[in-house]
C-alpha cells in the first residue's frame, strides 16, 4: 500500500522523493475536481437546454478594503506564512506526519507577520486600484455552472464534517477513549455521513440561488458517482480500513482472470498500521493483515464506475425532474447494502438484530429511491393528461 503519494510514485518509478502528501487524501481532492467538472458540464447542459437560466445580482463596486477584508487577508497570510517556512526549515517532521505538524505549534513567527504584512498590502492595493469616488452598484448576469466552485467548496466542508459526526456515531467508543485524535484523523469518514449533511447544504444553496432542488440534485447525480469512484481509490491504494472480511476462500474459476488481490488481499503496508509487522522494514507503515481479505473499497470503486457510465448514458433520456437522482439512491443504496455483507463495519445491536449503519441508511435511501421515482412519475402524468 502507499500510505504517501511518493511512496507510489516511487514504487512506480523506482525514485527517492519524499512528499508530504498522503495518499488518501490525494484521491478526495482528486474525487471533489472530477465532480466538480462533471457538475460543470451538466448545469451548463441544462442551461442551453433552457432548463436552468441565470440569475440577477447586484454587487458594488468600487468600494476600498475594509476592515473585515484586511483582517482575513491578513490573518490567511500569517497562517500560511507561520506554517510555510516551517515546513522548509523542519521539512523532517512535515513529511512523516503532516497532519500532526499542521496541528501543532510549530511554526515560525517571523514568516507569519512577514507573509502577513505582504499579503494585506495585496489586498489594499487591490481594492485601492478599483476604488471609485463614490460605489456604484451594478446587476450582474451570475449562471448557474459559474457557482460550481462555491457547490464544490461547500460539499467539501460540510462533506467531511458530516463523514466524520456519522464516523464518530459508528465508532463511538474509539471517540471516547481518545476523541482529540478521532476528531483530527483524515481517516475515519463515513461516506453517507458526508453525502446527506452535504446534500442538505447544498440543496439551501441551490433554493437560494433559484435553482431549483430536483433540477440540482439531477446534475449531481453522475458526479456523486464518478466523485465516489475515484474517492474509493484512495481507500484502496492507502489501505485506510475500508476492506472486507477474511477470505481464504480459493479463488473462483470464473475470476480465473482477475489477479489474486482482487480476490483477497493482505493490505501491506496500510495507513491505519494494522496486523503483524513485516520483517526487515523500517518506517511508520510496517504491518501487513495476519490474513488476507475482500478488498471492497476496490469493488465499490468498480460498481460507481458502471454505474456512473449508466447514469451518464441515461441522463438526457429522462424528462422528469428529481427521477435521475431517484435512481442514483436506489441503485446506490443497492450496491452499498450488499457489499456491507462482506465489509468490516462495527454493528448496532437492536435486539437480536446486528445492523450496521451503513445498511440502515442505504436501505432508507433505496425506500426514498424507490418512492420518489413512483411519486414522480405519477405526477407527471397527471399533469400531463390535465394538459
Amino acid at each position: 500500500m502507499y500510505p504517501r503519494l511518493s511512496d507510489m510514485i516511487n514504487d512506480l518509478f523506482g525514485t527517492s522523493i519524499r512528499l508530504p502528501i498522503q495518499t488518501y487524501g490525494f484521491f478526495v481532492a482528486l474525487a471533489f475536481v472530477v465532480g466538480a467538472f462533471i457538475l460543470y458540464l451538466e448545469l451548463k447542459r441544462k442551461e442551453k437546454q433552457g432548463i436552468l437560466s441565470p440569475v440577477n445580482k447586484s454587487i458594488t463596486k468600487g468600494k476600498p478594503a475594509g476592515i473585515k477584508e484586511l483582517a482575513g487577508s491578513g490573518l490567511l497570510g500569517f497562517l500560511i506564512g507561520f506554517k510555510g517556512l516551517a515546513m522548509i526549515t523542519n521539512y523532517s517532521f512535515f513529511v512523516e506526519n503532516p497532519q500532526e505538524f499542521l496541528l501543532s505549534g510549530e511554526g515560525s513567527i517571523i514568516g507569519g507577520l512577514l507573509l502577513a504584512a505582504a499579503s494585506v498590502f495585496s489586498t489594499w492595493r487591490s481594492y485601492n486600484k478599483k476604488k471609485l469616488p463614490k460605489p456604484v452598484v451594478e446587476n450582474v448576469e451570475v449562471h448557474p455552472y459559474e457557482l460550481t466552485a462555491n457547490f464544490i467548496l461547500l460539499a467539501a466542508v460540510t462533506g467531511i464534517i458530516g463523514a466524520k459526526i456519522f464516523d464518530i456515531l459508528e465508532n463511538l467508543s474509539a471517540f471516547l477513549a481518545n476523541p482529540i485524535k478521532t476528531l483530527f484523523a483524515f481517516q475515519g469518514l463515513t461516506f453517507y455521513g458526508g453525502l446527506i449533511v452535504a446534500a442538505i447544504t447544498l440543496i439551501w444553496y441551490a433554493r437560494k440561488n433559484k435553482i431549483h432542488w430536483l433540477i440540482f440534485v439531477d446534475s449531481a447525480a453522475p458526479a456523486l458517482l464518478l466523485a465516489y469512484c475515484v474517492g474509493r481509490l484512495g481507500c484502496q491504494f492507502s489501505g485506510d480500513g475500508c476492506w472486507g472480511i477474511v477470505n481464504v476462500n480459493p479463488k473462483p474459476e470464473w475470476l480465473s482472470f482477475l489477479p489474486d488481490w482482487a480476490w483477497a488481499f493482505d493490505f501491506p503496508h496500510n495507513v491505519i498500521r494494522e496486523g503483524e509487522l513485516i520483517e526487515n522494514c523500517s518506517g511508520q507503515f510496517c504491518r501487513v493483515l495476519e490474513q488476507p481479505v475482500y478488498p471492497t473499497s476496490l469493488y465499490e470503486s468498480v460498481m460507481a464506475l458502471i454505474f456512473f457510465i449508466f447514469v451518464w448514458l441515461i441522463r438526457k433520456k429522462i424528462m422528469i425532474n428529481g427521477l435521475l437522482f431517484s435512481i442514483y439512491l436506489v441503485i446506490n443504496g443497492i450496491s452499498r447494502f450488499l457489499i456491507e455483507k462482506i465489509r468490516v463495519n462495527p454493528p448496532y445491536h437492536i435486539g437480536s438484530l446486528e445492523i450496521t449503519q451503513a445498511e440502515i441508511i442505504s436501505f432508507v435511501l433505496i425506500i426514498i429511491g424507490i418512492t420518489g421515482s413512483i411519486y414522480l412519475i405519477l405526477d407527471h402524468r397527471k399533469k400531463t393528461k390535465k394538459k
